[in-house]
């Protein structure tokens, strides 16, 4: 089948064949690590069915928050620098059943949790990095700041943090807020529709899904909102969030379509044509390495691991997730993905007693380009 017709195919259509595996047909590059919500060997995983991993966020330092979802929701800190090798459990959080957000600052986070009541921010202090983990241990648990509802009864849809990490940006179902992250004090801006999920552009400004398939923008310097500022490309822009992966390095955007086509997008240029088309629709998680390479995962129910290199305009299927280091485990839903200090791409996992996949990608082939002096 052409490139060209591949695109066309509905959702459905991608999704026909997802369990007629073939034997082996599993990662094919680079190595995935499932870690469990916990510190092996001395502290118990977060229970499976509040385990199921919804949202992610990093700090500066290369620690990653997240968030879980299912019959309460937790926050967690996992920390994978020097002697650690740990996911510690901040706590969970009564009369809520899922996160959707982690948003980090320079000391202190916000996570976004919904409930029978709507939505709400939760926050504490980041943890501290322990020296080393191998000696005698101890990590506090105390208490989450609730800092309650944005607006009274209506869900958190996602949120996102602001460049210099100040603010957290976000969108309840009918309103666009942002809350200083250090000290909590949140305020709405305006009236939108709320539909999930932001991202930050390459200057900065945040975008969202407007009505008619277009964007709005909000610029966080000036706090001002631009309603429907720019269309989407013509594509399957079926109702429901858009799926973002920024570069670390140089701002561009990644979104995906409700069929899995792929596109850039940069403040300065727009968005690009379509760059290929993922395994499986829809895509649920993407992050871009330090190289510029994109990965993520697509599919419901047996999903798979896919990359896209805009070097070389290529898009290939890594197939399904699979973890066979200490304890075999095979991935099939992820929720939320980001970029580790050292290029690795973790994947939150979004099932039943759930892992955080740290994925180690293939080093790429060097090139002229990349020799000294040329």
């Amino acid at each position: 089948m052409s490139d060209e017709n591949k695109q066309e195919l509905t959702k459905d259509e991608l999704n026909k064949g997802r369990n007629e595996w073939v034997h082996g047909s599993y990662l094919t590059e680079g190595t995935l690590v499932a870690f469990p919500l916990c510190f092996p060997g001395a502290s118990k995983s977060i229970a499976p069915d509040e385990s199921h991993i919804t949202a992610l966020d990093i700090t500066a330092e290369g620690d990653v928050y997240g968030g879980t979802s299912g019959h309460r929701a937790h926050v967690f800190v996992g920390m994978f620098r020097g002697a650690t090798g740990m996911v510690f459990d901040m706590g969970a959080i009564e009369n809520s059943s899922g996160c959707v957000a982690v948003c980090c600052g320079e000391s202190r986070f916000v996570a976004f949790v919904n409930g029978p009541e709507g939505g709400r921010m939760i926050s504490r202090s980041l943890e501290p990095l322990p020296f080393d983990l191998l000696q005698e241990w101890w990590m506090s648990r105390p208490p989450l700041d609730d800092l309650g509802a944005i607006v009274p009864g209506e869900d958190v849809i996602h949120a996102v943090a602001d460049r210099e990490r100040h603010f957290a940006i976000g969108c309840t179902d009918g309103h666009l807020f942002r809350v200083a992250i250090e000290t909590g004090k949140s305020e709405v801006i305006d009236e939108i529709d709320g539909r999930a999920k932001l991202a930050v552009g390459s200057k900065g400004n945040v975008f969202g899904r407007d009505r008619d398939n277009t964007l709005w923008r909000y610029d966080p310097t000036e706090n001002k909102l631009t309603r429907q500022a720019m269309p989407l490309p013509q594509a399957d822009w079926t109702p429901g969030p858009l799926v973002w992966a920024g570069d670390p390095v140089d701002g561009t955007l990644f979104v995906a379509d409700a069929s899995g086509r792929l596109f850039s997008f940069h403040e300065d240029r727009g968005f690009s044509a379509s760059l290929g088309q993922a395994p499986l629709a829809p895509v649920t998680a993407m992050s871009v390495t330090h190289d510029g390479r994109l990965f993520g995962a697509c599919g419901e129910g047996i999903g798979k691991i896919f990359t896209h290199d805009p070097r070389k305009q290529e898009t290939r299927d890594l197939e399904v997730a699979v973890s066979v280091i200490q304890k075999r485990r095979y991935g099939y839903q992820f929720a939320d993905a980001v970029t580790g200090r050292d290029g690795q791409i973790l994947l939150g996992e979004n099932d039943n007693s759930g892992h955080l996949w740290i994925y180690y990608p293939k080093i790429r082939e060097r090139t002229e380009k990349d020799s000294p002096g040329v």
